[in-house]
């Protein structure tokens, strides 16, 4: 495959999407050309030596600033005015029924023109989206005026939320092919597209670091550490995992909660932890690089994750690699890797007494037992979530697009050359 294909997303990289590096690096193993986009840079939070590298070759388009913003925007609108034109009403059209607004979308508008002067330029063939909300509208917006057609990979839970808020069924309706990250995701999309359009969704999973999976299992440390990895805001349940802690020390249980991730939540989690006393108990880390998520996963018992709304979790991932059994909740994604009993503990989302209860075992199991559900974990990922593998379904996408995208093409090519042809003919009977 000689094309080059474009990645964009809102933000890149950040610190909670290794994933994506992660799927463009085994991507550049197999021979593809990827050049990274994001619409605004997070390069401020990043701790990951691998994500600062990152930085380096990712170029951002707000970068460009107001007038670089307005200066494109003419430029296409001048270039290509019936297609800016047809963009601009679809900007309009999307907008009028967002949540952000009709202004919102004349920025995505603008955004698109800079993209489509920069992917003409470096010769892409293909734009690969990250998330179904921004960056899927911004490559929706550039094919509109006639930049390289699109797909996307959509996560959850967010964009299953706010569906028609999105224009979800329209961004699938024009892309190429659509990507979930499990047969939740698949499913949802189902619910809202039409069957025609059901054989361009496939599901692709997110796959895990190698050093989560080299590594050779190590055996489950005898000290009572839990670890929950995770952005701190309302979707990730620390607020019952605060409440759930509170209970089991009042039953006497001695335990160690490390909290690694920061967000919006941070403060009121912080204050949580000191009403209810939990200063001995739990200890929050903030943002970790790779390695060190890794080492606290290894330091731990379980990795609890009491999530509320999800796609399908990568710490999950992450942990089951390393041989730890995890505690998480009955939601999306989630039951098609964690299987309740062989390799964790699945609760209903927001039940303090059973996370209460998952919790206890944990503490209470012999270390034999959770290393056996740890290795039925470790077994799951290695056949559901192997990056080689998983990126070798989308390249293998990409290249079926691509070849599609010719046959259109010729036969576009085709059908002009056929008209020219007639005109000829009328010519000399003429």
């Amino acid at each position: 495959m000689s094309s080059t294909i474009a990645y964009l997303i809102n933000q890149y990289p950040k610190v909670s999407h290794s994933f994506i590096r992660r799927e463009i690096a085994s991507l550049e193993k197999q021979g593809i050309n990827i050049q990274r986009f994001a619409i605004r840079s997070c390069g401020t939070e990043l701790v990951d030596e691998a994500d600062i590298s990152e930085l380096e070759k990712t170029q951002v388009v707000l970068g460009i600033g107001k007038i670089g913003l307005i200066v494109s925007l003419l430029y296409v609108a001048i270039a290509r005015p019936i297609r800016f034109l047809q963009a601009l009403w679809l900007a309009l059209r999307v907008g009028w029924r967002s949540e952000r607004g009709i202004l919102y979308h004349l920025i995505y508008l603008a955004e698109a023109c800079v993209l489509l002067r920069w992917w003409r330029k470096a010769y892409v063939d293909h734009v690969h989206a990250h998330f179904g909300t921004n960056s899927t509208t911004v490559a929706m917006l550039c094919s509109a005026m006639g930049g390289p057609p699109y797909s996307f990979t959509i996560h959850g839970p967010e964009e299953f939320d706010s569906v028609q808020s999105l224009s979800l069924v329209e961004k699938v309706e024009r892309a190429t092919f659509v990507v979930t990250v499990s047969s939740f995701g698949k499913s949802q999309l189902y619910r809202w597209c039409a069957r025609s359009q059901w054989s361009k969704i496939h599901v692709v999973h997110c796959g895990v670091d190698d050093m989560f999976l080299d590594m050779t299992p190590t055996f489950i440390p005898s000290e009572p550490r839990f670890v929950c990895v995770a952005r701190m805001s309302q979707a990730k349940g620390h607020l019952l995992l605060l409440d759930a802690a509170t209970q089991l020390v009042g039953e006497g249980l001695q335990f160690k909660l490390v909290l690694i991730g920061d967000g919006l939540l941070r403060d009121e989690i912080e204050n949580a932890i000191a009403q209810l006393g939990l200063q001995n108990y739990v200890e929050i880390i903030g943002w970790a690089s790779n390695a060190e998520v890794r080492q606290h996963i290894l330091a731990s018992r379980a990795m609890v994750l009491p999530s509320f709304a999800e796609g399908l979790p990568v710490v999950l991932m992450e942990a089951l690699a390393l041989s730890r059994p995890v505690i998480s909740t009955y939601i999306a994604g989630i039951p098609e890797l964690v299987e309740p009993g062989v390799c964790g503990w699945l609760v209903p989302p927001g039940s303090i007494k059973a996370l209460v209860a998952a919790m206890r075992e944990v503490l209470q199991f012999p270390i034999e037992q959770l290393e056996q559900m740890g290795a039925k974990g470790r077994s799951r990922v290695l056949q559901q979530h192997n990056i080689a593998i998983e990126a070798g379904k989308l390249a293998a996408l990409f290249q079926s697009s691509h070849e599609n995208f010719k046959t259109q093409a010729i036969d576009t090519s085709s059908t002009v050359d056929d008209v020219d042809n007639c005109k000829v003919q009328v010519k000399i009977l003429h």
